[in-house]
């Protein structure tokens, strides 16, 4: 088989359309003076002067019955004794957009004093022709044509067009049309001839100058011939109206015809149309894990028919089929984004910034700064951001609100914002962790974020190192080795011993993650995250020493780890595992009864020199967590629970949250002694956290007869005070209770207990045990708010004013945390690509989740209502009683 060379249509994605317009070919016959009286608009059109007058050429790109571009027209010439134009047109529009049904219209125009009613110009059409660019083989149409001119029509390129460039077969049976036989041999001889002078022109056949020229002149007599025999032809055929007009505005039928020569550039090889293949938008694939507690009904079987291959492999054989949505991924609208564009290119910097809104429009940006992080922003608000945008450079709540009205992918948008953050008012720590998400991914807007950043001291900046951890995961690709906010965290953990502990320990968590839902490039970025921090701290003074540190307590961790999986997978009953614990610890090949002072991970502010061997115990849990005791360089003990075989991040997030809430709250003046333990994951298996002296709701109600009043009189007693309590241990009691109750609710802490609410010997109330958030609870029916019977017996009852200033602290409480809503939103917004169990179960949901506690759309007033009417309803929810009354029988038989 020969072979076949071709080039695509997208290929010529530079070249734009041209067309050749040659000359005209035909015999016009003059108007009988008869009809001239009854028209006098007749009487003055040129063609009707002059054999030879003044005609123009329009074309015009069509497909799929729609214009694709304005017409372009040929240029003004006088003819002498023949209509030849000679003259190459430029439509506007390459050869790789054209579709496979596109078409060129052309029109020759004729000229006319008269104003023609249709078009409302001085011209009138003396015949088009419409071409379609690609053959029915979708191969592009290249040399000369002869196109048939439809006289008295303007090419309209229609789908159906009626004015086809070749005349179409003729149906049979019909009497008043010319049936394709009747043409004579001379017509036939012709087209033959035609055929031939295009494959020599193609190429395809030798030149020979003087034979051409001899033949040139026989065509030239043969095509006349042909016309005119073909006139006749069709004059005979062609059915006269009674009047004595053919219908052709209104010229007799006297068997005029016209050809149109047209030349389309000629190609060394074929060109096929190839449509452009844009890349696919992302397909949803969500698979839940096997061990999943979310059940959802199994999808419907779906035969692929026989003999039909499933391209998703045998496995997922008869199971849904992958639907392509093109719309699925586009976070803009296509024709929002060029009225944008449009809009703008037409703003100047010069009149922006003297514009200032007036009232109406000043009440719509205060509305559109007090939406909150989450909400989004309209296309009219967007305008109004970009278009008051100086105006509103004043107010530092606007700045995250203009960034996401600018286009960052736009050059041109990009160059005019990006002066316009320095030149902003300084924002908050919460706007900037904002503009650290996942929708700000250009280089100057997280550059400028982290400007901000700087400027927060150690301890502030420690309360965020968790999620800008996380947000490394959001730098843009490919920035990875020049990210800002990698060269910040690196920066200030090495000259920051405290920073530098929990920046080391948080990556080396991330990069011992090797489940499926971390991704492996984000390991690797915290890998080159943690090598650059290592050779970052060789450059400092004490850096060498610190690396020693690190490693230190890296083989701590590990010889604890192996201790915990022996004593755990020793066998033998709980004191057996206790002994086998001590002997371990005591064990001179382990060296942790004395050791050189170390930083504890968990505390990098305590020194730890040893462990009291005798002093630890193993819990009752399914994990068998070990309780160690570490001797201090202060001379003092340090406890805290170690744990392998279980993720604490969820924990970690957590308690990082409360000890924040607690900052937050501390500077509203309002220490609701709340009890932040420190906790901290060493990998994705393991972790310790801090053990403070405390005992469970449960053990305290069983221990004092039902009453937890009476463990606090045992613990606090004050025969002067009213219930018998020390002042400060109540005080510390309803605080605590009212905090612990209001973020546990903001948070949507689940499967609450008697067993994981705490309190200690000075009356701190606390919550332990975070397995589920965000309001997944294994407990069917279980309250938005843990408040229990008991808590409220232990403040004296419901009737007491110590529940009175219980229900007051947590309104206040509340109120304050809702003012630092962002703040809370964007946190867990920079949580949500992070392998944490109940955020990865709704990743986009998650935030969502905490907004809707904080009812951010409801009135001050409205929302304290609404919260009182929370609490009661807590404390006297049946459904809570007995579920806490089935968690205790369940904890009795599995004793």
């Amino acid at each position: 088989m020969e072979a076949f060379h071709f080039a695509t249509s997208t290929d010529l994605s530079e070249l734009l359309v041209h067309v050749r317009i040659d000359r005209l070919d035909g015999h016009q016959k003059p108007v009988p003076y008869s009809v001239l009286l009854k028209r006098s608009d007749l009487r003055h059109r040129a063609s009707n002067l002059s054999t030879h007058s003044e005609l123009y050429v329009t074309a015009q790109i069509w497909a799929d019955s729609k214009p694709l571009t304005v017409p372009v027209q040929t240029a003004y010439k006088s003819f002498k004794n023949a209509r030849i134009w000679n003259e190459w047109l430029s439509l506007p529009i390459t050869y790789a957009n054209l579709p496979a049904s596109a078409q060129i219209a052309i029109t020759v125009w004729d000229l006319s004093p008269a104003e023609d009613k249709d078009t409302s110009r001085h011209a009138i059409p003396f015949g088009g022709t419409t071409v379609p660019l690609f053959d029915k083989d979708n191969t592009l149409q290249k040399g000369r044509q002869r196109c048939r001119l439809h006289r008295f029509q303007a090419a309209d390129g229609l789908s159906s067009t009626t004015t086809p460039w070749v005349k179409p077969p003729a149906r049979k049976g019909r009497k008043d049309v010319v049936v394709e036989d009747t043409i004579d041999e001379q017509v036939a001889e012709m087209q033959r001839l035609e055929e031939l002078l295009k494959k020599q022109e193609m190429g395809d056949l030798p030149q020979n100058q003087w034979l051409d020229a001899l033949v040139f002149k026989k065509m030239s007599k043969i095509r006349n011939n042909a016309l005119r025999a073909e006139a006749a032809a069709l004059s005979r055929g062609v059915k006269v109206q009674p009047n004595g007009t053919n219908g052709n505005g209104g010229i007799p039928s006297n068997g005029e015809l016209f050809y149109l020569d047209i030349e389309l550039p000629r190609f060394d090889h074929s060109i096929v149309f190839t449509d452009v293949e844009y890349p696919p938008p992302p397909v949803s694939d969500i698979k839940l894990s096997a061990d999943s507690e979310v059940r959802l009904r199994p999808p419907p079987e779906v035969s692929l028919g026989p003999g039909i291959a499933n391209p998703y492999g045998d496995a997922d054989a008869g199971r849904l089929i992958r639907i392509y949505d093109p719309e699925v991924g586009r976070k803009m609208n296509p024709a929002e984004d060029k009225h944008r564009a449009l809009q703008r290119s037409h703003q100047t910097d010069s009149l922006d910034r003297d514009r200032k809104p007036n009232v109406h429009a000043r009440d719509k940006l205060n509305a559109l700064l007090a939406k909150g992080p989450l909400e989004e922003i309209t296309a009219h608000e967007r305008d109004d951001l970009w278009k008051f945008r100086y105006y509103l450079s004043r107010d530092k709540r606007a700045l995250t609100k203009f960034v996401k009205c600018v286009d960052w992918k736009n050059e041109r948008e990009a160059r005019q914002a990006a002066p316009m953050l320095d030149k902003w008012a300084e924002i908050d720590v919460d706007d900037a962790l904002e503009l650290l998400g996942p929708q700000f991914d250009h280089p100057v807007v997280r550059s400028y974020a982290v400007e901000r950043l700087k400027k927060a001291d150690d301890e502030e900046l420690q309360l965020y190192l968790l999620q800008l951890v996380q947000a490394l995961k959001f730098e843009a690709a490919g920035e990875g080795d020049d990210s800002s906010l990698a060269r910040f965290l690196v920066t200030r953990a090495a000259n920051s011993f405290s920073l530098g502990n929990f920046l080391h320990w948080y990556l080396m968590v991330e990069i011992s993650d090797f489940s499926n839902d971390q991704a492996p490039e984000h390991r690797d970025l915290f890998a080159k995250v943690e090598f650059d921090f290592m050779e970052e701290l060789e450059a400092t003074p004490l850096g060498v020493e610190t690396r020693k540190t690190f490693k230190r307590q890296g083989e701590l961790l590990t010889v604890l780890a192996k201790i915990s999986k022996d004593v755990r997978f020793g066998g033998g009953d709980r004191p057996a595992k206790i002994a086998r614990l001590k002997k371990a610890l005591a064990d001179p090949r382990n060296d942790l009864v004395n050791f050189d002072p170390l930083p504890l991970p968990l505390d990098p502010s305590v020194m730890i020199n040893g462990i009291y061997p005798d002093e630890c115990n193993v819990l009752k849990s399914s994990l068998l967590p070990m309780v160690l005791n570490f001797k201090t360089t202060m001379n003092t003990k340090y406890p805290i629970i170690f744990k392998v075989g279980d993720d604490l991040r969820q924990d970690q997030l957590v308690i990082q949250v409360i000890t924040l809430m607690d900052q937050l709250l501390k500077k509203e003046n309002l220490d609701l002694k709340l009890t932040p333990y420190r906790i901290l994951a060493t990998s994705s298996s393991a972790g310790a956290f801090q053990f403070v002296p405390s005992m469970s709701l449960a053990a305290a109600v069983q221990k004092h007869k039902g009453s937890l009043l009476a463990y606090l009189r045992a613990n606090n007693p004050d025969d002067t005070a009213p219930l018998g309590v020390r002042k400060e241990a109540m005080d510390t009691y309803i605080k605590s209770c009212a905090g612990y109750c209001v973020i546990t609710y903001l948070l949507g802490v689940g499967d609450r207990h008697l067993d994981n609410l705490l309190i200690s010997p000075s009356g701190a109330f606390f919550h332990v045990d975070f397995g589920y958030i965000l309001g997944r609870d294994p407990k069917p029916y279980a309250p938005q708010m843990k408040l229990c019977r008991e808590m409220v017996e232990g403040m004296g009852g419901a009737d007491s004013t110590n529940y009175v200033a219980f229900k007051q602290y947590c309104f206040t409480a509340w109120s304050t945390l809702r003012k630092s809503s962002n703040l809370l939103l964007n946190l867990f917004a920079l949580m949500k690509e992070a392998n944490i169990p109940d955020i990865k179960v709704e990743r986009e949901g998650s935030v969502k989740k905490v907004e809707q506690r904080m009812w951010i759309g409801r009135s001050e007033a409205e929302a304290a209502r609404e919260f009182e009417k929370l609490i009661e309803e807590s404390m006297g929810d049946r459904i809570a009683g007995v579920i806490d009354w089935a968690h205790d029988v369940w904890q009795y038989w599995k004793k």
